[in-house]
């Protein structure tokens, strides 16, 4: 004789948080992290490709030759090319950050976020350059929202080591790590 669970209503709509789901996200997040350590690489200071008009300035550069939206063109052009130095080392260290922190899981939600405003000036930097693959920036966006929306740090990362410990903290600083986690 076979018998059937009767599967509770709250129960059919909710998303399975098995342990494969759990290791899928894990490494979806650690496979960001590393996509922007590895893309830190061509970002060369001290100009960052501007004298050799390669790497970092070029790609800047397709803002302008292949505009996507004018007033990030005007942006490039008149605030980001007299100010490049600042801009790359700005660069530079927000990816670094960006893929480390993804990488271990250390406020995930945070970086996730900003992971998604540097894939939006990519985008508006190249999407129009011929030979780009336009489907790579939507895939970009798509892993960071599934990170920001998921809370991925919190499995096998340093969020979920350090939640217990914020969740017990009385004040604005445990409040804010739990929120960009």
């Amino acid at each position: 004789m076979t018998t059937t669970r009767a599967i509770a209503p709250t129960q059919i709509n909710q998303i399975e948080t098995g342990r494969l789901t759990r290791a899928v996200l894990a490494a979806v997040r650690i496979a960001v992290g590393l996509m922007w350590l590895q893309n830190v690489n061509w970002k060369r200071p001290p100009d960052f490709g501007q004298a050799a008009q390669n790497g970092l300035y070029q790609y800047t550069a397709d803002a302008v030759q292949h505009p996507v939206l004018g007033a990030f063109s005007w942006l490039v052009q008149n605030v980001i090319f007299p100010n490049f130095a600042l801009f790359g080392w700005g660069v530079l260290i927000a990816e670094f950050c960006l893929g480390a922190f993804l990488l271990v899981g250390f406020l995930t939600r945070f970086w996730a976020a900003i992971g998604i405003l540097q894939t939006i000036a990519i985008t508006l930097s190249v999407l129009n350059t011929p030979g780009e693959w336009q489907w790579s920036y939507y895939l970009m966006f798509a892993a960071q929202f599934v990170i920001l929306a998921t809370a991925a740090g919190r499995i096998a990362g340093v969020d979920g080591l350090l939640r217990p410990r914020w969740s017990l903290a009385s004040g604005r600083p445990g409040r804010i790590a739990m929120a960009l986690s």
